[in-house]
């Protein structure tokens, strides 16, 4: 019988062909881990406690079981173990140290680049609230974790300032922009960086995820002229909130109220030599009518998408606040830091909370599917919780390997 702490591997093959961590392999097959891993020069040479495969499905493990210390994500991962009877060698579940310093072997472009394959827009042709007549419905916006306060952390991507007279908050931070499908809430492109980078200077690191078909909506704290005409120049159509002050001057009245304008970079404000078209809306809400919301848009015939149409279609961008309220708050917990000292854990753990939202939407989008549901209608915490019960139920952690390759990363 294994020692305490000790699980044993299956006699008559390699145990890291056995993986079954429910949702997440369903999402992100082992095979396709190992092409990522090889990819990015991260096959191990000689046998590891923690493989590399084995540290992306941890990593995958600690971002929906957000709050569990290294060796209990170990534990839940390899409890379904215990009540196996063919045994051929122990493994010790590892430390947390052991843990860390697999981690920072593994880094973060294996999971950056399992993102780049799998995460892709979801919804189909008949997705209830995926679509705004013949357009993919998608919203852009920016969002900060909080990160350890480690001098590592604080000298990669700062800290904000504090409103309450002190010099510094409490944590440092990591900016983190996403494209995300409104009907599914799909993350489908995302970028980080430090806390002085402002969103709109990390969006054009999305903008080739976009495409002809997709109507982009996007808040007024957005919206600039060079990123306005990059994001045009990839074919997708736009639906962007626009600041007061942006001078929109009346070029043409159109029959549904709004009208034809042009906006400028600041430096051709007065020369106006290199304008961009755009159509305009105005509007204000009942019961608000000091509030008037400006939209600029990149269709320009109304007869395609009326003024009224799109003034309620906008508020759809809100599903994007949505989408991070579900990975920052249910799956990552009330008032949630990431746990990673080291910046590239920073990173790695980003991407990991993304990859693991990816594929709980995901199936959430499958079954509202099957049943003929909008898949708002299915429960986002509910899933979750149904996640975690498959993946402790199952002999689900990999944690021996019988290949080798080529260790080509050290710590």
């Amino acid at each position: 019988m294994p020692r305490p702490g000790q699980v044993k591997s299956f006699s008559g093959g390699c145990l890291s062909d056995r993986i079954a961590l429910g949702v997440l392999t369903r999402v992100f097959p082992p095979e396709l881990v190992d092409e990522v891993v090889a990819e990015c020069g991260r096959l191990e040479q000689r046998s590891r406690l923690l493989p590399a495969r084995v540290v992306v499905y941890f990593v995958l493990a600690m971002c929906l079981f957000s709050g569990q210390g290294y060796e209990e994500v170990a534990r839940l991962l390899t409890q379904g173990l215990e009540h196996a009877r063919r045994w051929d060698r122990p493994w010790r579940v590892p430390t947390t140290g052991a843990i860390g310093r697999a981690r920072l072997r593994l880094g973060p472009e294996p999971l950056k680049a399992l993102f780049a394959r799998v995460c892709r827009p979801v919804a189909g042709q008949d997705t209830a609230g995926a679509w705004y007549r013949q357009w993919r419905l998608v919203a852009v916006d920016g969002t900060v974790f909080d990160i350890p306060d480690t001098d590592a952390n604080a000298a990669s991507f700062g800290r904000p300032g504090s409103g309450r007279g002190q010099q510094r908050s409490a944590y440092p931070q990591v900016r983190v922009a996403a494209l995300v499908e409104c009907g599914t809430h799909a993350v489908f492109a995302a970028a980080t960086g430090p806390l002085s980078v402002h969103e709109q200077h990390l969006i054009p690191g999305l903008l080739d995820r976009l495409e002809p078909g997709m109507l982009v909506l996007a808040d007024r704290g957005i919206t600039g002229f060079e990123l306005w005409r990059a994001a045009a120049d990839t074919g997708a159509d736009l639906l962007w909130r626009v600041r007061k002050n942006i001078v929109l001057p009346v070029l043409e009245h159109c029959e549904d109220g709004s009208y034809l304008s042009e906006i400028v970079a600041t430096g051709d404000r007065f020369r106006r030599s290199d304008p961009a078209p755009v159509r305009v809306i105005e509007y204000t809400l009942a019961g608000n009518d000091d509030t008037v919301y400006r939209l600029i848009t990149s269709l320009r015939d109304p007869g395609r998408a009326p003024a009224a149409e799109l003034a309620a279609l906008y508020h759809q961008r809100w599903e994007i606040e949505n989408t991070l309220d579900e990975i920052k708050t249910h799956q990552g917990g009330h008032h949630l830091v990431l746990r990673s000292r080291h910046p590239d854990g920073v990173e790695q753990e980003v991407y990991g909370f993304l990859l693991v939202h990816h594929a709980l939407r995901d199936v959430m989008h499958h079954t509202a599917h099957q049943v003929g549901l909008d898949p708002d209608r299915i429960s986002f915490t509910r899933t979750l919780n149904a996640a975690r019960r498959h993946v402790t139920g199952q002999a689900a952690l990999s944690p021996l390997t019988t290949e080798a390759g080529t260790d080509t990363h050290r710590p």
